[in-house]
């Protein structure tokens, strides 16, 4: 049985992490734009746009949605998507600050 590691690390790093791993596919970078783009909650617009199957898309759709990046609502027999407000704010709490700490570091000299 595998020993995870991940106890090691503070809240924050892990939910950085998570959020990144959500993040890691052109498909689901797309999909945030997209949704973005739209305002708007969409149902099956999605995989007209995406060159993907729309058993694919789900898959996204699932990853982001379980990251709390997007959020679905039942609409009859669809699922509405959209952003989800607070996983957003979550991201730029997260991310803002890890970007600033890095910016920083690399204006020093360094090797």
């Amino acid at each position: 049985m595998a020993i995870t590691k991940a106890k090691l690390f503070d809240t924050d790093q892990k939910r950085t992490a998570e959020l990144m791993k959500a993040l890691g596919h052109p498909a689901r970078i797309a999909i945030i734009e997209l949704l973005a783009e739209r305002e708007t909650c969409i149902c099956g617009d999605i995989t007209e746009e995406l060159p993907l199957a729309q058993s694919t898309v789900s898959q996204h759709l699932k990853a982001l949605k379980t990251a709390g990046i997007i959020k679905g609502e039942i609409n009859g027999v669809r699922v509405c998507y959209c952003l989800d407000e607070e996983g957003i704010k979550e991201i730029k709490d997260l991310f803002s600050p890890l970007v600033e700490n890095l910016t920083t570091a690399t204006e020093k000299d360094c090797c």
